[in-house]
């Protein structure tokens, strides 16, 4: 049962919409239409495409829409955006739009600001802001009014986001995101001075069993899904790192986990002891360095700066990139200096 409860949240990084297991008396039916007769408002062609992105799972792994449902086989409905747990309002919340067209809009997300709707986040997120940016410009071509989530960055990560507007578009950039064939590059600071110049962090990314707001790298593959960070050190400060990071994958809090698991938090990470003064010294002025930095920047230092993928209706590739934030930068010149003082004759 405890193994279930983690599949169950960690399908693919996507969303658990409906869930079937088969009855004993099932006689052989064909994945697309048993689901079009029990998905409401579901259309066969929707459920198609649904089967060709790789959110239809039966038995834990993707299937195609030919497969045929047998007795006992479980099958998971998953999808880019969370179950509707409340309606999503228009509001008036300034946004940074880097790209727009009939099927996507590319957003550079402010530190902060939730995505989604979700518990103890009801209003203020991003589909609230795009609502109230849609609304605005009279956007009748978004279907539901607020745009169609295929992937998502933490609340106090900044950086591009991708979103389409309507279903098709999404089916397809969300297929693109399943085979890792999204280009994904993030700039972070990090505690401690990062051996290698470059390389690659592996590992299961799974719930922490004894705090479930944590993600952590499991050994067991059965409770994690696998995932891949790739880095590259672009400046040394002594005590902390500056790295770029291209996702392979794109797990729940995976730069985070995956660095807190090779024993470099991201500064001033709460959620992974980030916020503690790792690497240093004992003095008092080294200690008011590092606390003047946090109050610089009130959150994990990481910024998701480079978007590529290709477009789901032309198919042309478009890559997007975006400055650091004052905010990091401001640490990082902050750390420039220190450093820079301290090795002065």
């Amino acid at each position: 049962m405890e193994q279930d409860n983690y599949q169950k949240e960690e399908q693919i990084e996507l969303y658990e919409h409906y869930r079937f297991t088969i009855d004993p008396g099932q006689a052989p039916e064909r994945i697309d239409k048993f689901l079009f007769n029990r998905i409401p408002n579901a259309s066969r062609n929707k459920i198609q495409q649904a089967v060709k992105a790789g959110n239809i799972l039966v038995n834990n792994t993707t299937c195609k829409s030919n497969y045929k449902v047998k007795p006992g086989d479980n099958v998971v409905v998953v999808l880019p955006e969370p179950p509707r747990i409340t309606e999503i309002l228009p509001e008036d919340i300034p946004l940074e739009i880097v790209y727009e067209d009939k099927d996507v809009i590319v957003v550079n997300k402010a530190a902060g600001m939730v995505v989604h709707p979700a518990h103890a986040n009801y209003d203020g997120t991003l589909l609230n802001a795009l609502a109230g940016y849609f609304k605005k410009q009279n956007k009748g071509e978004v279907e539901n009014g607020f745009g169609y989530l295929v992937h998502r960055i933490d609340k106090d990560t900044s950086g591009l986001l991708l979103v389409a507007k309507n279903e098709i578009a999404q089916t397809k950039l969300a297929k693109q995101f399943f085979d890792h064939s999204i280009h994904r590059e993030y700039r972070a600071l990090v505690w401690g001075d990062v051996e290698e110049e470059e390389g690659t962090i592996e590992g299961f990314i799974g719930r922490h069993p004894k705090d479930r707001r944590q993600m952590t790298v499991i050994k067991d593959k059965s409770y994690g899904k696998p995932a891949i960070t790739h880095y590259k050190v672009l400046e040394r400060f002594n005590y902390v790192t500056y790295v770029k990071c291209q996702l392979e994958t794109g797990r729940t809090h995976q730069i985070r986990a995956h660095f807190r698991y090779i024993g470099h938090p991201l500064f001033n990470d709460t959620r992974y002891g980030g916020n503690l003064i790792l690497k240093g010294t004992t003095f008092t002025k080294y200690k008011q360095f590092i606390q003047n930095c946090f109050n610089i920047l009130p959150r994990q230092a990481l910024h998701a700066k480079t978007l590529g993928f290709k477009h789901p209706a032309s198919g042309n590739m478009l890559s997007f990139n975006t400055p650091i934030p004052d905010d990091m930068q401001q640490v990082l010149e902050k750390w420039r200096q220190y450093v820079s003082f301290r090795e002065m004759p």
